[in-house]
Protein backbone atom coordinates (compact mmCIF):
# COMPACT_ATOMS: atom_id res chain seq x y z
CA UNK A 1 0.00 0.00 0.00
CA UNK A 2 0.92 3.32 -0.90
CA UNK A 3 -0.68 6.60 0.92
CA UNK A 4 -0.04 9.67 -1.20
CA UNK A 5 -1.02 13.10 0.73
CA UNK A 6 -2.00 15.79 -1.46
CA UNK A 7 0.36 18.84 -1.72
CA UNK A 8 -0.23 22.61 -2.81
CA UNK A 9 1.07 21.69 -6.19
CA UNK A 10 -1.48 18.90 -6.32
CA UNK A 11 -4.58 20.71 -5.07
CA UNK A 12 -7.47 22.31 -6.86
CA UNK A 13 -7.32 19.30 -9.69
CA UNK A 14 -9.30 16.22 -10.35
CA UNK A 15 -8.20 13.26 -8.56
CA UNK A 16 -8.31 11.21 -12.12
CA UNK A 17 -6.23 13.70 -13.53
CA UNK A 18 -3.33 13.58 -10.92
CA UNK A 19 -3.92 9.57 -10.60
CA UNK A 20 -2.99 9.62 -14.23
CA UNK A 21 0.35 11.57 -13.71
CA UNK A 22 1.72 9.48 -10.80
CA UNK A 23 0.32 6.02 -12.48
CA UNK A 24 1.48 7.47 -15.96
CA UNK A 25 2.17 4.31 -17.87
CA UNK A 26 -1.50 3.00 -16.71
CA UNK A 27 -4.32 3.23 -18.58
CA UNK A 28 -7.70 5.15 -17.88
CA UNK A 29 -9.81 2.00 -17.83
CA UNK A 30 -7.25 0.76 -14.98
CA UNK A 31 -7.44 3.96 -12.83
CA UNK A 32 -11.13 3.90 -12.82
CA UNK A 33 -11.58 0.10 -12.27
CA UNK A 34 -9.42 -0.02 -8.90
CA UNK A 35 -11.63 2.93 -7.79
CA UNK A 36 -14.60 0.96 -8.16
CA UNK A 37 -13.02 -2.14 -6.46
CA UNK A 38 -11.77 0.45 -3.51
CA UNK A 39 -8.11 -0.60 -4.22
CA UNK A 40 -7.93 3.00 -4.80
CA UNK A 41 -9.44 5.32 -2.00
CA UNK A 42 -9.76 8.88 -0.99
CA UNK A 43 -9.86 10.04 2.63
CA UNK A 44 -10.83 6.20 3.41
CA UNK A 45 -13.76 6.93 1.22
CA UNK A 46 -14.66 4.78 -2.07
CA UNK A 47 -13.94 7.56 -4.94
CA UNK A 48 -14.80 7.59 -8.42
CA UNK A 49 -11.92 10.15 -9.91
CA UNK A 50 -14.24 13.68 -10.24
CA UNK A 51 -13.11 14.80 -7.00
CA UNK A 52 -11.90 17.63 -6.38
CA UNK A 53 -8.61 17.37 -4.21
CA UNK A 54 -7.60 19.94 -1.66
CA UNK A 55 -4.68 19.90 -0.12
CA UNK A 56 -4.14 16.99 2.81
CA UNK A 57 -6.38 14.77 1.41
CA UNK A 58 -5.12 11.16 1.29
CA UNK A 59 -5.27 8.91 -1.19
CA UNK A 60 -4.47 5.07 -0.86
CA UNK A 61 -3.35 2.96 -3.65
CA UNK A 62 -4.06 -0.81 -1.96
CA UNK A 63 -1.87 -2.54 -4.80
CA UNK A 64 1.37 -4.33 -4.83
CA UNK A 65 4.68 -2.05 -4.72
CA UNK A 66 5.71 -4.25 -8.44
CA UNK A 67 2.42 -2.85 -9.92
CA UNK A 68 3.18 1.01 -8.90
CA UNK A 69 6.25 0.57 -10.17
CA UNK A 70 5.69 -0.71 -13.22
CA UNK A 71 2.70 1.79 -14.16
CA UNK A 72 4.84 4.99 -12.70
CA UNK A 73 7.43 6.19 -14.50
CA UNK A 74 9.22 9.46 -14.06
CA UNK A 75 11.24 10.93 -16.98
CA UNK A 76 14.02 13.34 -16.19
CA UNK A 77 15.90 14.55 -19.21
CA UNK A 78 20.21 14.16 -18.76
CA UNK A 79 20.93 17.65 -19.71
CA UNK A 80 24.41 19.31 -19.67
CA UNK A 81 25.31 21.55 -16.82
CA UNK A 82 23.83 25.32 -17.88
CA UNK A 83 24.26 27.87 -14.96
CA UNK A 84 21.00 30.07 -14.94
CA UNK A 85 21.12 33.76 -15.06
CA UNK A 86 18.07 34.08 -12.38
CA UNK A 87 17.18 37.63 -12.13
CA UNK A 88 14.37 36.96 -9.44
CA UNK A 89 13.08 33.81 -7.34
CA UNK A 90 10.48 33.32 -4.52
CA UNK A 91 8.72 29.73 -3.93
CA UNK A 92 6.71 30.26 -6.58
CA UNK A 93 8.23 31.75 -9.64
CA UNK A 94 11.19 32.52 -11.56
CA UNK A 95 12.41 35.48 -13.81
CA UNK A 96 15.51 34.26 -15.99
CA UNK A 97 17.78 36.23 -18.37
CA UNK A 98 17.53 33.37 -21.20
CA UNK A 99 20.82 34.03 -23.73
CA UNK A 100 20.38 34.08 -27.75
CA UNK A 101 20.42 30.44 -28.97
CA UNK A 102 18.69 28.61 -26.06
CA UNK A 103 15.39 26.89 -26.81
CA UNK A 104 12.77 27.87 -24.56
CA UNK A 105 10.74 25.10 -24.89
CA UNK A 106 12.02 22.05 -26.72
CA UNK A 107 10.82 21.36 -30.41
CA UNK A 108 11.74 17.74 -30.35
CA UNK A 109 12.25 15.07 -27.71
CA UNK A 110 16.09 14.87 -27.95
CA UNK A 111 16.50 18.57 -27.81
CA UNK A 112 17.81 20.47 -24.84
CA UNK A 113 15.80 23.63 -23.69
CA UNK A 114 15.60 26.09 -20.75
CA UNK A 115 12.84 24.25 -19.32
CA UNK A 116 15.09 21.14 -18.91
CA UNK A 117 17.68 23.55 -17.49
CA UNK A 118 15.25 24.68 -15.04
CA UNK A 119 14.02 21.10 -13.72
CA UNK A 120 17.69 20.46 -13.45
CA UNK A 121 18.93 23.67 -11.39
CA UNK A 122 15.89 23.04 -9.22
CA UNK A 123 16.90 19.48 -8.90
CA UNK A 124 20.66 20.43 -7.83
CA UNK A 125 19.12 23.10 -4.89
CA UNK A 126 16.88 21.05 -3.69
CA UNK A 127 13.60 23.16 -4.29
CA UNK A 128 12.40 20.13 -6.27
CA UNK A 129 12.32 16.47 -5.63
CA UNK A 130 12.65 13.68 -8.10
CA UNK A 131 8.68 12.39 -6.41
CA UNK A 132 7.48 15.68 -6.82
CA UNK A 133 7.77 15.24 -10.92
CA UNK A 134 5.55 12.39 -10.85
CA UNK A 135 2.83 14.98 -10.20
CA UNK A 136 4.06 18.84 -10.93
CA UNK A 137 6.33 19.94 -13.45
CA UNK A 138 7.19 23.43 -13.13
CA UNK A 139 7.65 24.74 -16.55
CA UNK A 140 7.87 28.31 -18.91
CA UNK A 141 5.03 30.65 -18.93
CA UNK A 142 6.20 32.80 -22.39
CA UNK A 143 8.11 31.69 -24.87
CA UNK A 144 10.93 33.88 -26.73
CA UNK A 145 12.58 32.29 -30.08
CA UNK A 146 15.74 30.76 -30.13
CA UNK A 147 17.68 33.66 -30.64
CA UNK A 148 15.63 35.88 -28.86
CA UNK A 149 17.26 36.63 -25.24
CA UNK A 150 15.61 38.57 -22.32
CA UNK A 151 13.41 37.74 -19.73
CA UNK A 152 11.36 34.39 -19.13
CA UNK A 153 8.36 33.69 -16.46
CA UNK A 154 8.53 30.21 -15.06
CA UNK A 155 6.51 28.59 -12.60
CA UNK A 156 8.03 26.86 -9.50
CA UNK A 157 4.86 25.63 -8.13
CA UNK A 158 1.46 25.19 -9.54
CA UNK A 159 -0.26 28.28 -8.11
CA UNK A 160 2.73 30.53 -9.59
CA UNK A 161 2.60 28.67 -13.28
CA UNK A 162 -1.30 29.45 -13.07
CA UNK A 163 -0.95 33.09 -12.44
CA UNK A 164 2.07 34.01 -14.56
CA UNK A 165 -0.18 31.81 -16.91
CA UNK A 166 -3.67 33.75 -16.39
CA UNK A 167 -1.25 36.78 -16.76
CA UNK A 168 0.16 36.45 -20.12
CA UNK A 169 -3.05 35.54 -21.09
CA UNK A 170 -5.61 38.50 -20.28
CA UNK A 171 -2.17 40.66 -21.10
CA UNK A 172 -1.95 42.72 -17.69
CA UNK A 173 2.04 41.43 -17.36
CA UNK A 174 3.39 43.94 -19.08
CA UNK A 175 6.21 43.35 -21.76
CA UNK A 176 8.94 45.49 -23.06
CA UNK A 177 12.13 44.79 -25.19
CA UNK A 178 14.60 46.40 -26.66
CA UNK A 179 15.45 46.43 -30.31
CA UNK A 180 17.85 47.39 -32.91
CA UNK A 181 16.74 48.15 -36.06
CA UNK A 182 17.97 49.28 -39.75
CA UNK A 183 17.74 53.19 -40.21
CA UNK A 184 16.54 56.46 -38.48
CA UNK A 185 13.28 56.29 -36.82
CA UNK A 186 12.29 59.53 -35.60
CA UNK A 187 9.33 59.17 -33.46
CA UNK A 188 7.04 57.01 -30.90
CA UNK A 189 4.28 55.18 -32.90
CA UNK A 190 1.69 52.42 -32.52
CA UNK A 191 1.30 50.31 -35.51
CA UNK A 192 -1.46 48.11 -36.90
CA UNK A 193 -2.00 44.94 -39.08
CA UNK A 194 -2.90 41.45 -40.27
CA UNK A 195 -0.42 38.43 -39.41
CA UNK A 196 -0.79 35.24 -41.25
CA UNK A 197 1.37 32.75 -40.11
CA UNK A 198 2.90 30.38 -43.18
CA UNK A 199 3.56 26.94 -40.55
CA UNK A 200 5.71 24.54 -43.15
CA UNK A 201 7.99 27.34 -43.72
CA UNK A 202 7.69 29.04 -39.79
CA UNK A 203 7.39 32.34 -41.54
CA UNK A 204 4.97 35.28 -41.03
CA UNK A 205 3.68 38.05 -43.23
CA UNK A 206 2.34 41.44 -42.13
CA UNK A 207 -0.96 42.08 -44.29
CA UNK A 208 -2.87 45.86 -44.27
CA UNK A 209 -5.67 44.73 -44.98
CA UNK A 210 -7.81 41.36 -42.82
CA UNK A 211 -7.87 37.71 -44.50
CA UNK A 212 -9.22 34.56 -44.00
CA UNK A 213 -6.35 32.83 -41.43
CA UNK A 214 -5.31 36.03 -40.28
CA UNK A 215 -4.95 37.66 -36.88
CA UNK A 216 -5.04 41.22 -35.43
CA UNK A 217 -1.73 42.34 -34.17
CA UNK A 218 -0.58 45.61 -32.63
CA UNK A 219 2.67 46.95 -31.48
CA UNK A 220 4.15 50.30 -29.94
CA UNK A 221 7.68 51.58 -30.31
CA UNK A 222 9.69 54.03 -29.00
CA UNK A 223 13.46 55.64 -30.29
CA UNK A 224 15.86 55.83 -28.02
CA UNK A 225 18.89 56.14 -29.62
CA UNK A 226 20.12 56.68 -33.21
CA UNK A 227 23.79 55.57 -33.60
CA UNK A 228 25.77 53.59 -36.45
CA UNK A 229 22.74 53.49 -39.05
CA UNK A 230 20.71 52.49 -36.26
CA UNK A 231 17.96 52.99 -33.98
CA UNK A 232 17.66 51.09 -30.71
CA UNK A 233 13.67 50.72 -29.77
CA UNK A 234 11.92 49.86 -27.11
CA UNK A 235 9.16 47.73 -28.20
CA UNK A 236 5.49 47.22 -26.12
CA UNK A 237 3.55 44.15 -27.13
CA UNK A 238 0.23 44.93 -27.20
CA UNK A 239 -0.83 41.77 -28.74
CA UNK A 240 1.63 38.66 -28.95
CA UNK A 241 1.81 36.44 -32.02
CA UNK A 242 4.70 34.55 -33.58
CA UNK A 243 7.58 36.54 -34.86
CA UNK A 244 4.94 39.28 -34.24
CA UNK A 245 7.73 42.21 -33.34
CA UNK A 246 10.39 40.96 -35.84
CA UNK A 247 8.10 40.84 -38.87
CA UNK A 248 5.79 44.23 -37.84
CA UNK A 249 9.04 46.15 -37.66
CA UNK A 250 10.62 44.60 -41.10
CA UNK A 251 7.01 45.58 -42.67
CA UNK A 252 7.44 49.41 -42.05
CA UNK A 253 10.71 49.19 -43.62
CA UNK A 254 13.07 48.82 -40.47
CA UNK A 255 13.80 45.22 -40.18
CA UNK A 256 15.86 44.05 -36.56
CA UNK A 257 19.76 44.14 -37.34
CA UNK A 258 20.89 40.29 -37.29
CA UNK A 259 17.01 38.73 -38.33
CA UNK A 260 18.48 36.35 -40.83
CA UNK A 261 14.96 35.42 -41.16
CA UNK A 262 13.01 39.09 -42.07
CA UNK A 263 16.14 41.02 -42.36
CA UNK A 264 18.05 43.02 -44.99
CA UNK A 265 21.20 40.38 -45.95
CA UNK A 266 23.55 44.07 -46.31
CA UNK A 267 22.50 45.01 -43.45
CA UNK A 268 23.49 42.01 -41.31
CA UNK A 269 26.47 41.63 -43.21
CA UNK A 270 27.81 44.64 -42.09
CA UNK A 271 26.71 44.02 -38.56
CA UNK A 272 28.57 40.74 -38.40
CA UNK A 273 31.75 42.64 -39.70
CA UNK A 274 31.35 45.41 -37.68
CA UNK A 275 29.86 44.41 -34.24
CA UNK A 276 29.89 40.72 -34.40
CA UNK A 277 26.06 40.32 -34.52
CA UNK A 278 25.57 36.69 -35.14
CA UNK A 279 21.59 36.67 -34.52
CA UNK A 280 18.46 39.01 -34.26
CA UNK A 281 19.07 41.89 -31.92
CA UNK A 282 15.78 41.42 -30.22
CA UNK A 283 15.88 41.40 -25.96
CA UNK A 284 13.23 40.56 -23.48
CA UNK A 285 14.02 43.74 -21.54
CA UNK A 286 11.28 44.39 -19.07
CA UNK A 287 8.63 42.89 -17.37
CA UNK A 288 6.10 45.16 -15.39
CA UNK A 289 3.26 43.40 -13.19
CA UNK A 290 0.01 44.86 -11.98
CA UNK A 291 -1.39 44.66 -8.76
CA UNK A 292 -1.70 41.00 -6.86
CA UNK A 293 -3.54 39.44 -4.03
CA UNK A 294 -2.14 37.08 -1.85
CA UNK A 295 0.41 35.44 -2.30
CA UNK A 296 1.76 37.31 -5.11
CA UNK A 297 1.40 40.97 -3.41
CA UNK A 298 4.66 41.23 -3.04
CA UNK A 299 5.37 41.50 -7.09
CA UNK A 300 2.56 43.97 -7.46
CA UNK A 301 3.73 46.55 -9.45
CA UNK A 302 7.15 45.57 -9.45
CA UNK A 303 9.62 46.23 -12.52
CA UNK A 304 12.27 43.35 -13.26
CA UNK A 305 14.74 44.50 -16.23
CA UNK A 306 17.21 41.90 -18.05
CA UNK A 307 20.74 43.03 -18.46
CA UNK A 308 21.09 43.43 -22.34
CA UNK A 309 23.63 41.54 -24.76
CA UNK A 310 26.74 42.98 -25.03
CA UNK A 311 26.13 43.35 -29.42
CA UNK A 312 24.22 46.31 -28.36
CA UNK A 313 27.00 47.69 -26.59
CA UNK A 314 29.10 47.94 -29.34
CA UNK A 315 26.68 49.37 -31.89
CA UNK A 316 25.42 51.80 -29.28
CA UNK A 317 27.85 52.50 -26.74
CA UNK A 318 26.60 52.55 -23.01
CA UNK A 319 22.96 53.74 -22.68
Amino acid sequence: MREIVVNSNEAGQRLDKLLGKYLNLAGKGFLYKMMRKKNITLNGKKCDGSEKLSEGDQIKLFLAEETIEKFSEVKVQKVKKTKLDILYQDEHILLINKPSGMLSQKAKETDESLVEYLIDYLLDTHALTKEDLRSFRPSVCNRLDRNTSGIVAAGKSLAGLQMLSALFKDRTLHKYYLAAVSGEVGECQTINGFLVKDERANQVRILKQEEAGCAPVCTRYEPLLYKNGCTLLKVELITGRTHQIRAHLASIGHPIVGDYKYGKETVNAEAKRLYQVRSQMLHSYELVFPKLSEPFACLSGKSFTAPYPVEFKRIFGDF
